[in-house]
């Protein structure tokens, strides 16, 4: 039996992205799914209703209306990675429905305890397993490309000087020097992109795998002697208090010689590493930006502001919490692309899902289903006892 698929408006503050296009919803249908949009969810990403309604994409008024006739929601952010408005919608969701989107459940598992609590199976993706089979599902790394990209192109706007190297009768002016934290997907990106308007760009990480990576873009590799911290699936893991006083000494004089600092260093499931301090801060020259990725988990800098910019000491610091919204209809793009090869994913050759949890993408995103917390980092996190045998069948209804 065919699924009728929803996607809401975002509500999310300064949330321009939407979860699924008109050609990405357009996909669903061909598969013999209905998908029903909430009017006016895809304006701000560049996507007008008319665009859906050419791919027969119906649209729906009343968000209480969509979310409760769909059998699978579609969100940016599910009420866990939207805490100021997402609570709005869990009278909404019913029993057997299946939500899909940003869920952040190890920060937020008291919105994942009322999900499931409402038999709500909530698949939260920033989970997809690092493996080869997912990569056409990992919304983190889609994401953070942008991301990286936009952080270089907001430092060049808002710096006082240009990036690139210029030789005129007038004098010669010295290329940007740039200094990357953090050589994940959103680190090499900004690399790239720094390199690209010809700065002079040096990056670090607490992995050294990542060094060849860093120097193939042109980049020069810190040199900073701290035990490598490298976890599971390739993430960064959390280091010692220790271990983060000695990368940020030796990180300082980088740091005060840098017109620009990117900082992207995050641990899955943990608040973002305090790296620059306010030491480091007032070393740097004044005019000098930093833009902060790390944000929304509190920020790598000590000075920074989620969601706002501020200047110490001469220094700008953006604390954008969302940069990728900045570039909402590629990132939208980019996202449901993601997000239909989930579906894919889960569907197979059927038209409904059903729980394969023997499956390492299902079982590695899968939050909640039946009533139950069922992901295991985030029962050990509550205090619940480890679950025996898993329930499988059909969700959706």
């Amino acid at each position: 039996m065919a699924m009728i698929i929803v996607v809401p408006k975002e509500t999310s503050p300064n949330e321009r992205r939407v979860a699924l296009t008109p050609l990405a919803a357009a996909k669903l249908i061909k598969r013999g799914h209905e998908v029903r949009i909430q009017a006016g969810a895809g304006e701000a990403a560049g996507y007008p209703d008319d665009q859906y309604r050419e791919k027969n994409v119906a649209i729906v008024q009343d968000r209480a209306e969509l979310i409760r006739g769909g059998n699978v929601v579609l969100q940016v952010r599910t009420p866990g990675a939207n805490p100021q408005q997402g609570s709005q919608d869990l009278e909404h969701l019913r029993e057997g429905q299946i939500l899909i989107g940003l869920a952040e459940p190890l920060l937020a598992a008291e919105q994942a305890k009322q999900l499931a609590e409402r038999g709500v199976t909530l698949f939260a993706l920033e989970l997809i397993p690092r493996i080869t089979k997912a990569q056409a599902m990992d919304v983190l790394s889609s994401q953070a490309n942008l991301a990286g990209y936009k952080a270089v192109i907001t430092a060049a706007q808002t710096l006082g000087k240009i990036f690139p190297l210029m030789m005129t009768a007038a004098g010669t002016l010295r290329p940007a020097r740039v200094f990357v934290v953090g050589a994940g997907v959103a680190g090499l990106q900004a690399i790239a992109t720094a390199k690209r308007l010809g700065a002079l760009v040096q990056a670090f990480d607490v992995r050294p795998v990542v060094k060849e990576q860093v120097e193939s873009l042109g980049a020069r590799f810190v040199q900073i002697e701290v035990a490598a911290a490298e976890g599971t699936g390739g993430y960064a893991k959390e280091q010692s208090e220790e271990q983060i006083r000695r990368q940020q000494e030796l990180m300082s004089r980088v740091v005060a010689e840098s017109d620009v600092v990117i900082t992207t260093a995050l641990i899955p499931g943990r608040p973002a590493p305090k790296l620059v301090t306010r030491a480091m801060v007032e070393q740097m020259p004044p005019g000098s930006v930093i833009v902060d990725l790390a944000a929304e988990r509190g920020g790598n800098c000590e000075l920074t502001q989620p969601g706002e910019t501020i200047t110490h000491g001469g220094v700008m610091i953006v604390g954008d919490d969302n940069l990728v919204s900045a570039v909402a209809q590629h990132a939208s793009a980019m996202y449901a692309n993601n997000i239909v090869a989930f579906l894919e994913h889960l569907l197979g050759k059927k038209q409904s899902i059903e729980l394969d949890r023997a499956d390492a993408i299902t079982a590695g995103t899968l939050v909640c289903t039946g009533g139950e917390i069922v992901h295991p980092q985030l029962r050990e996190k509550l205090g619940l006892a480890p679950l025996e045998a898993p329930r499988e069948g059909i969700v959706a209804s």
